[in-house]
């Protein structure tokens, strides 16, 4: 149990850390804005997790309950979904880029608004999530929802930590960005490793 619950985090730190709209748009906030913006924009965004990790929770309990066979698919889904980002990473560019230009000054409200319809109205979160989570159910006598609130509230609290560090560190990590164009590629092959190790666990 443990072991898969920290292979889940390693996991979760990776991917909180690889550029991506949100930690992009969490860092840019940030730079212009300040810290505190940044901040807020980072409770939206990891609120907006709790939908996601409800819908997947229910959704998926329900189908174990009354298709245990076709919980199997799904993995194999899942598996196939995570081989997918992963090669969409490596077809990416490894040069990460942000601009801080034209971005319209909001209040602490409106950007934790702003986060939070930015991740529940993402369906590619919600996919995300349905073929990372069921790959680390963790126990035969839990309850799947207990389970899956598990995870989800250990992905929230993980990447809230790690979005919060990027909002704090904006201007270092933003100065470090430019002067070190190798940070994306190390970036990329760190995404890359975790979808294909991930997706291979799955299959075996």
């Amino acid at each position: 149990m443990l072991e898969i619950l920290l292979s889940f985090s390693v996991a979760t730190v990776t991917l909180a850390i690889s550029p991506g709209p949100d930690n992009i748009f969490v860092l840019t906030q940030s730079i212009v804005n300040g810290k505190k913006y940044g901040l807020v924009t980072v409770a939206g965004l990891m609120t907006g997790c709790i939908i996601h990790t409800t819908l997947v929770a229910f959704g998926i309990s329900e189908l174990i309950k009354q298709q245990p066979n076709l919980f199997f698919s799904i993995k194999l889904l899942g598996a196939s979904y995570l081989l997918y980002l992963a090669y969409q990473v490596y077809k990416s560019d490894a040069k990460i880029t942000f601009s801080t230009n034209n971005i319209v000054k909001k209040s602490t409200f409106q950007l934790f608004k702003k986060g939070f319809w930015m991740n529940v109205l993402n369906p590619k979160v919600t996919i995300f999530f349905l073929a990372f989570f069921p790959q680390f159910l963790f126990s035969e006598t839990l309850s799947t929802v207990i389970q899956f609130y598990t995870l989800g509230g250990l992905f929230i609290v993980i990447s809230f930590i790690m979005f919060s560090a990027i909002a704090i560190l904006a201007g270092s990590i933003s100065k470090n960005i430019k002067k070190n164009a190798q940070i994306g590629v190390y970036l990329k092959w760190a995404q890359i490793i975790v979808f294909t190790g991930i997706a291979i666990l799955i299959l075996l």
